[in-house]
């Protein structure tokens, strides 16, 4: 083994993040032969410890990655945390036959975790749910030069960079720009109100009243009774007119029905009309 895979990378306890980035940035970086060496290890025999390696001495580039997003108001600590994931996974997939470094390789991986890590908690809604919206967010962030909203000049030239309508431009600006209210803001002064309503007050579900709920399903259960005992009472006829023309997957038409009973069409629809007249005076009793 080379003097540069003898070296103790065991990365000690820290207890900031300022202590953790001063402790990766003391791990040696792997020459190119040494990067090789661990990755066939890792691909030929499985080893772990050859992972461990390239891991470890790649630390530090997703501590420079992750000061890229500290404007998302999310702490170093956890995007590190996604990155270094991100960081394992790309390990775990990379050919070291290719000819690429590690570092190359790695980077859209530690970006991927960071991203989704940013875009499940920047907001409690999502601003951002399909692969083309994610883009879309991240080049907004990065495009802004004031904190107001865009012109349409900025708008139209970032929609035609980015090969989208500006009317989605508008939209996903919209998302961005908006915020997570409280459904039910907690005040101390009970007395004092508030110029904004909380969404405790208007979206309650009148529906969800216990007496209503109980009021509604004694109603629909003494319904269901009396259709059952109207469609009873009619004639065997009117009862198979109105199971194929309104009960039946495969509707029969009018035509059909007069055919196997050998009346006229008119016929039916009347036969129809007179049922259908009784279970609507059967229901309203």
């Amino acid at each position: 083994m080379s003097k540069t895979m003898q070296l103790d990378l065991v990365l000690p306890p820290v207890g900031s993040i300022e202590a953790y980035t001063q402790a990766v940035a003391r791990i040696p970086v792997l020459t190119a032969e040494a990067e090789r060496e661990l990755a066939l290890r890792l691909r030929n025999e499985n080893d772990l410890d050859a992972a461990r390696h390239l891991v470890m001495s790649h630390l530090r580039f997703v501590v420079h990655v992750a000061r890229g997003y500290s404007g998302y108001g999310l702490a170093q600590a956890d995007l590190i945390q996604e990155g270094n994931i991100g960081l394992m996974k790309a390990v775990k997939h990379f050919d070291p036959t290719m000819n690429v470094r590690l570092v190359s390789f790695a980077v859209h991986w530690v970006r991927a975790e960071m991203h989704e890590f940013i875009l499940r908690n920047w907001r409690i809604v999502r601003v951002a749910t399909t692969k083309a919206q994610r883009k879309l967010f991240f080049n907004l962030r990065s495009s802004k030069k004031h904190l107001g909203w865009f012109s349409r000049e900025e708008v139209d030239a970032l929609a035609k960079d980015l090969n989208v309508s500006p009317e989605v431009v508008r939209e996903m600006e919209m998302r961005m720009n908006g915020y997570d209210a409280s459904f039910d803001p907690y005040t101390e002064d009970e007395d004092a109100e508030s110029p904004n309503i909380a969404p405790a007050a208007y979206l309650a579900d009148a529906q969800a009243d216990p007496s209503l709920m109980l009021e509604n399903s004694d109603w629909e259960s003494r319904g269901t009774e009396r259709l059952h005992n109207a469609l009873t009472a009619l004639d065997k006829r009117s009862q198979d007119i109105l199971q194929r023309r309104w009960l039946a997957d495969d509707k029969a038409t009018l035509h059909d029905l007069a055919d196997k009973y050998q009346v006229s069409a008119e016929r039916i629809r009347q036969l129809e009309k007179s049922a259908m007249k009784k279970l609507k005076q059967a229901l309203e009793a």
